[in-house]
């Protein structure tokens, strides 16, 4: 169509929205299709937060706010940051978006140039590279295969960098691997990006309180303070909070930045949602004890995924540090065909012929750009899971 414009036609479609679409037309069809593609929670959100959205809406908070964010919310920020992360801001670096991707969506906007490069370790979230052409940068992707734990190393990271980089994305827990950076692994970052003045770093912090197993969470700007000015710590109260439909989340980094993204929100979509804000305060500042045990449940489906798809020959999965996914490797899977004769020759052939043959929905390590692997939710009940398991091992169990 001649008036869609070249930087939409560059934009691929959110595969893992995709492959979630595609599982609920198969479930209007009458299809038994157990959905393991979206990240989400499958807790309720909590009750005193509901009851703070009820009083706000009982108070007649319904009318416009600030363009990023009530000076409530934007003050349980700094009291978080300096509660839980051990980072000292103040409310004019704290911006509030309408989620998570809203607030990666307005500082690379509003930093980017066209051909100015970011570096994004491999595998990685979805819209890390689909926020960076939108903007016109250029997405360099750090591969980070099994082999290597799936992290970048500093060594990596200092030969990647060019005159061209404005920014390096480190995403800890990471989607879609679950792998996490420790204190000391930050630090090695950190030395290497005093080396070089002009990059900038997004930390997307969203997964911090899913970790396991002693998996300290870190954040780079409590690491390396005298960097704070050139981080962005990304957060929101999605995932740890049970509250992906109400679209909050937050982020602190250097004033200009943070004024520049108000500046971007105020010409999109203004102020995030008034109730939501009232809620989200209730959550930064209220009881944290339903988190523990929601983890004592991803834990326990953490590690009764990992053991049963590292249990199908072909598969090989490693252990996630938290949030609650696993990426199996399918490499031993390559090149075997499936009863009605297709051979798997990519993951997305195997995430295809798992939706149609075992109706899992699965994304396919393609969509996070390391291949051949694919990506599992465990956010979902133990009976859903053990079911999905099952049919995963049939349908391997199938091929020849």
């Amino acid at each position: 169509m001649p008036f869609i414009s070249d930087r939409l036609i560059r934009l691929a479609p959110s595969p893992t929205v995709e492959i979630t679409g595609m599982a609920l037309d198969m479930k209007r069809a009458g299809r038994d299709v157990i959905g393991l593609s979206a990240g989400e929670p499958d807790f309720d959100t909590p009750l005193h937060i509901k009851e703070a959205a009820q009083k706000a809406m009982a108070d007649g908070k319904t009318k416009y706010t600030q363009v990023d964010g009530i000076p409530e919310l934007k003050e349980a920020i700094v009291r978080k940051f300096a509660r839980e992360n051990g980072i000292e801001t103040s409310v004019d670096a704290v911006s509030v978006g309408s989620g998570g991707k809203q607030i990666l969506f307005n500082a690379l906007l509003a930093t980017l140039n066209p051909g100015d490069e970011v570096l994004i370790p491999t595998p990685y979230w979805v819209s890390f590279k689909g926020i960076v052409d939108l903007a016109e940068g250029v997405p360099v992707f750090l591969p980070c295969p099994l082999a290597h734990g799936m992290k970048l190393t500093p060594a990596q990271l200092d030969a990647a960098i060019t005159p061209r980089t404005k920014w390096l994305i480190l995403n800890s827990p990471s989607n879609p691997t679950g792998v996490g950076y420790s204190a000391d692994e930050l630090a090695a970052f950190a030395a290497i990006l005093r080396q070089h003045p002009a990059v900038h770093v997004i930390s997307d912090d969203i997964y911090e309180h899913l970790c396991y197993d002693g998996f300290t969470f870190a954040t780079l700007a409590a690491i390396a303070p005298d960097l704070q000015d050139r981080i962005l710590t990304a957060n929101g109260v999605s995932k740890s909070f049970c509250m992906t439909g109400w679209r909050i989340g937050y982020c602190t980094g250097p004033v200009p930045l943070i004024k520049a993204m108000a500046k971007i929100q105020s010409q999109s979509t203004s102020n995030p949602n008034s109730i939501a804000q009232y809620a989200a305060v209730a959550a930064l500042d209220g009881p944290m004890d339903f988190m523990w045990s929601n983890l004592a449940a991803f834990d326990r489906r953490r590690k009764m995924v990992v053991a049963a798809l590292d249990a199908i020959d072909g598969i090989d999965c490693p252990m996630p540090d938290g949030a609650f996914y696993v990426y199996p490797s399918i490499e031993g899977l390559i090149g075997k065909r499936t009863p009605d004769g297709m051979v798997i020759e990519t993951d997305k052939h195997f995430a295809q012929y798992i939706l149609q043959a075992g109706e899992v929905a699965i994304v396919p390590g393609v969509a996070f750009g390391l291949e051949p692997h694919f990506r599992v939710s465990y956010a979902a009940s133990d009976e859903m899971l053990d079911a999905a398991m099952t049919r995963i091992r049939d349908a391997v169990d199938a091929l020849k």
